[in-house]
C-alpha cells in the first residue's frame, strides 16, 4: 500500500540538502541511503544522504546536487510502498489503516459504532469512534481496548466513564 512518509521542506546549505517533515514511525527504515521513495510531481526520489542536523532530518537525493535543485522540491509529499500487514517490533503494534473501519464492541459484545480514525498525540494515541449519538474518541492504551483482533475487524473497547466507574 502507498502511504505518505513525509514531505520535503527547505532547501539547507547548498549542497542539495533538504529539510524533511518525517510522517512516518519508522524514519530509520524509510529514510535509509538508497530507499527509493515515490512522489506525485518528480516520479521516483532516490536517497543519496541522510543526517539529522538540530533534531531535523536533512535528505539528499540523486539528481539534486545543489540548493536550486532541491529547491524544486520544496513542499513535495514523500511516499512509501508499505505492507500494512507486515508484523511491527511488538505485538501491540498496529497500522492506523488495519484500524481504521473495525468495529468496535463493549466488552458486552453490544456494538459501540466503527473505528474512523486514530488521532496521534505526544503522550498517547485516540481512537475516534463513530455511534449513532456522535463521534466518541477512547485513549488507545490496553487498559480500555483490551483487545484488537484485525483478522476479526474488530476492537473491544471499555469507555472513560465505564472505565472509571468499574474501579
Amino acid at each position: 500500500m502507498r502511504l505518505l512518509v513525509g514531505r520535503i521542506g527547505r532547501a539547507h546549505g547548498i549542497l542539495g540538502e533538504a529539510t524533511i517533515e518525517v510522517r512516518t514511525d519508522e524514519p530509520d527504515r524509510r529514510f535509509a541511503i538508497g530507499n527509493k521513495l515515490q512522489s506525485d510531481a518528480h516520479g521516483q526520489l532516490t536517497i543519496t544522504s541522510g543526517r539529522v542536523h538540530n533534531g531535523i532530518l536533512l535528505l539528499g537525493f540523486e539528481g539534486f546536487t545543489d540548493r536550486n535543485a532541491i529547491e524544486k522540491l520544496r513542499n513535495v509529499l514523500l511516499y512509501c510502498d508499505v505492507d500494512i500487514n507486515e508484523p511491527g517490533i511488538d505485538e501491540d503494534d498496529y497500522h492506523v489503516l488495519q484500524l481504521i473501519g473495525c468495529a468496535a464492541h463493549l466488552e458486552s459484545g453490544d456494538l459501540v459504532g466503527e473505528v474512523t480514525d486514530v488521532i496521534n498525540l505526544p503522550g498517547q494515541d485516540l481512537l475516534a469512534i463513530k455511534t449513532d449519538a456522535g463521534e466518541i474518541l477512547i485513549p488507545f492504551v490496553r487498559q480500555l481496548v483490551p483487545v484488537v483482533d484485525i483478522a476479526a475487524r474488530k476492537v473491544v473497547v471499555i469507555p472513560p466513564d465505564i472505565a472509571g466507574a468499574m474501579q
